[in-house]
C-alpha cells in the first residue's frame, strides 16, 4: 500500500488574531512521530509516516502559536470512524507531550472509560518506546503502575482510571482521552480539563473518539461544540475540531460516502471489510446502526435500532383523512404525564386484500412549555405545531378534557370500534370515554400483549403494507424505539432505554393489535396463523 503524504500544508482556519504558524515547531512534531514505529499487524516495525489527515492535525495543533510563542490550541477534538489508526496516533501524541515539549515535571495522562481501555493506548506507547533505541535509553517503564517516566525531564505518561474524585490536584500538561464517547459520566472529563492544567503554559487535551449513541453524554456535548465551531456558530480559538463522518441524510450504502468517514480507507482499512460490514447491515436491520456508528462515524440513537427507517419511509404514501370518513378503525391511546406528549393513533384495516393498513396519528403537548421543550430536547415541537402535525392544549399541563372532546368529534367522523389504552394513569379518561359511548380495552405493556403486534408492525413495514403519510412526529418516535427481548424471543418497546419519546409508536402497536384481532372476524389472526417470529 502507498502511504498518502501531505505534500502542501494548508493551515486550518481557526487561527486567533495575531497567531502564527511556526513551521519549525510543526516539523519537530511531525519528525518526532515519523521516527516512531508501528506496533501492530502488517505495519509492525515500520516507520509511522503520518497519513495526510494525521499530519494536518499534528501541524495545526503543534504549529499554530500565540504571539507569546506557546500553542494556541489547548483542546483538540478528533472524531473519526474505527480502524483509522486512532490508538497509534494517540500514543504518539502522548509520547510527544511527555518528552517533546521539554516540560520539566510534565504530567501526561491517558484516560478512557476504564483502565483497560486506557491501557490500550499506553501499551502501544510502550511498544513504540521499545522499538526506539533513543527513547528506550531515556524512558523508564513502571508497568505495574502503567507509567512511563522520561528521565531527562522528570516527566511521565500514566494511565488513569475513572474514579474522578481522586484526581483533584493533578498538575496536568497533557491528557489523551481515548473513546470519549464511552465515558459513563462527565466527572473525569471535568476534573482533567477544568483547572487541572492552570499552572502549565500550554496544556493540551487531545480527545480522540468514534461517534457514540448517548446524546446526553459529555462526548455529545463536545461533539456539538465541535460542529458549532466548524460551522461558524461559535468561536473558540483554543478549541481545534476535526470530524470525519457521514451526514445524516447521506446514503450509508454508497462507497463515496464511506470515504468521508474513513480517510485511511485503502491504507489501514480494507474496503472489502467495509463492503462486507455494509452487506451484513443490509441483511440485518439491527446491524445498521452499528455500521453507521462505527464505520461512518454517525451519532445514532441507540446501539441497536429496531425500526429500519428506510423501510418505514417507503410506507409514507399520502393519507387523506376525508376519504376515511365512515371507515371502521381501531385506536391506541398512550396517555402522557400531565406535562408530556399524549398520543392517539387510529388504524384503518384494509377493506380489500390489496389495500394497506392506514395510520392516522394525533399528538398533544402543553402550550406553555413547548418553547422550553424545544430548547431542552432540541426537537422541533414548535415547527410541528405550526405545520399541524402536533396540537397544543391550553396551560402548562395536558388538558385531558380537551383531548376527550377531540376524540368524541373523531368518533362522529370515523367508526372507532375500540380504543386500546395503557392501564397506568388512564383510569379517569377511559371512564369518561366509556361515558361517551366508546368501547375501551385495557392493554398490558408486557411481553405477552406487546410482542405479537410489535412483530406484526415490523412485518407490515417490511412488506410495505402500511400507509402513514410520512407523519414527522410518528416517524421521529418510530426512529427512537429500542426493544427489549425476553428469553423466549418476545419483544416489547422499552421506554427506559429508548433515547427519546415513543408514545406514538406504542399507541400504534396497541391500535394495530386491536385492528388485527377484531377486524373482519371474531377470531384472532394470530390464532389462525400463529405469531410472526424474526
Amino acid at each position: 500500500m502507498v502511504i498518502r503524504k501531505l505534500e502542501v500544508y494548508k493551515p486550518t482556519i481557526f487561527k486567533a488574531e495575531q497567531s502564527y504558524y511556526d513551521k519549525d515547531a510543526a516539523d519537530m512534531a511531525v519528525n518526532f512521530i515519523n521516527c516512531l514505529k508501528h506496533t501492530k499487524g502488517e505495519w509492525f516495525g515500520k516507520n509511522f509516516d503520518l497519513i495526510d489527515w494525521q499530519e494536518q492535525i499534528i501541524r495545526d495543533v503543534f504549529g499554530t502559536m500565540k504571539p507569546n510563542g506557546y500553542r494556541q490550541f489547548n483542546t483538540a477534538y478528533i472524531e473519526i470512524a474505527k480502524k483509522q489508526g486512532k490508538s497509534e496516533l494517540a500514543a504518539a501524541v502522548a509520547l510527544l507531550l511527555t518528552c517533546g515539549d521539554f516540560e520539566h515535571g510534565g504530567e501526561v495522562y491517558g484516560c478512557a472509560a476504564d483502565r483497560q481501555q486506557a491501557s490500550i493506548v499506553f501499551d502501544v506507547a510502550v511498544d513504540m518506546v521499545e522499538q526506539s533505541p533513543a527513547l528506550k535509553a531515556r524512558f523508564k517503564p513502571v508497568l505495574s503502575q502503567k507509567r512511563l517516566i522520561y528521565k531527562p525531564l522528570g516527566s511521565f505518561y500514566q494511565v488513569l482510571s475513572a474514579e474522578a474524585y481522586t484526581k483533584h490536584g493533578l498538575n496536568v500538561h497533557g491528557v489523551v482521552f481515548d473513546e470519549l464517547h464511552a465515558q459513563p459520566n462527565r466527572r473525569l472529563y471535568d476534573v482533567m480539563t477544568h483547572g487541572s492544567g492552570a499552572a502549565r503554559k500550554q496544556p493540551l487535551y487531545f480527545l480522540i473518539t468514534t461517534a457514540g449513541n448517548d446524546q446526553h453524554s459529555i462526548c455529545y456535548e463536545v461533539h456539538q461544540k465541535a460542529k458549532d465551531v466548524l460551522e461558524g456558530r461559535k468561536v473558540d480559538p483554543t478549541f481545534y475540531p476535526v470530524i470525519y463522518g457521514a451526514e445524516e441524510d447521506d446514503d450509508w450504502t454508497d462507497p463515496e460516502v464511506w470515504k468521508k468517514a474513513n480517510p485511511s480507507l485503502g491504507i489501514t482499512v480494507d474496503i472489502e471489510k467495509v463492503e462486507q460490514a455494509c452487506e451484513s447491515a443490509k441483511q440485518n436491520p439491527a446491524e445498521e446502526n452499528l455500521f453507521r456508528q462505527l464505520r461512518l462515524n454517525q451519532w445514532v440513537k441507540q446501539s441497536v435500532r429496531w425500526m429500519p427507517m428506510e423501510k418505514w419511509d417507503r410506507c409514507g404514501l399520502p393519507v387523506d383523512p376525508e376519504r376515511l370518513i365512515g371507515r371502521e378503525c381501531y385506536a391506541g391511546l398512550d396517555l402522557s404525564s400531565t406535562t408530556d406528549i399524549t398520543a392517539f393513533v387510529l388504524i384503518f384495516p384494509p377493506e380489500y386484500e390489496e389495500d394497506k393498513y392506514v395510520i392516522l396519528p394525533y399528538f398533544w403537548i402543553p402550550e406553555e412549555n413547548i418553547r422550553q421543550r424545544v430548547d431542552r430536547d432540541r426537537v422541533p415541537y414548535d415547527v410541528w405545531e405550526q405545520q399541524g402535525h402536533m396540537q397544543t392544549t391550553e396551560g402548562n399541563v395536558v388538558h385531558y378534557a380537551y383531548i376527550e372532546k377531540f376524540i368524541e368529534e373523531l368518533g362522529k367522523k370515523y367508526n372507532i370500534k375500540e380504543i386500546a389504552f395503557d392501564r397506568w394513569g388512564a383510569v379517569q379518561m377511559t371512564q369518561n370515554l366509556e361515558g361517551l359511548g366508546f368501547t375501551v380495552v385495557p392493554f398490558g405493556q408486557g411481553f405477552k400483549d406487546m410482542s405479537p403486534s410489535s412483530k406484526e408492525l415490523m412485518k407490515l413495514t417490511l412488506e410495505e403494507k402500511l400507509a402513514h403519510g410520512g407523519h414527522p412526529v410518528l416517524r421521529w418516535m418510530m426512529d427512537n424505539i429500542h426493544v427489549r427481548t425476553d428469553p423466549a424471543g418476545n419483544i416489547k418497546p422499552d421506554k427506559e432505554k429508548s433515547t427519546e419519546k415513543i408514545d406514538g409508536a406504542v399507541a400504534t402497536i396497541m391500535a394495530l393489535d386491536r385492528a388485527i384481532r377484531r377486524s373482519g372476524s371474531s377470531d384472532s389472526v394470530y390464532d389462525g396463523r400463529g405469531l410472526i417470529v424474526f
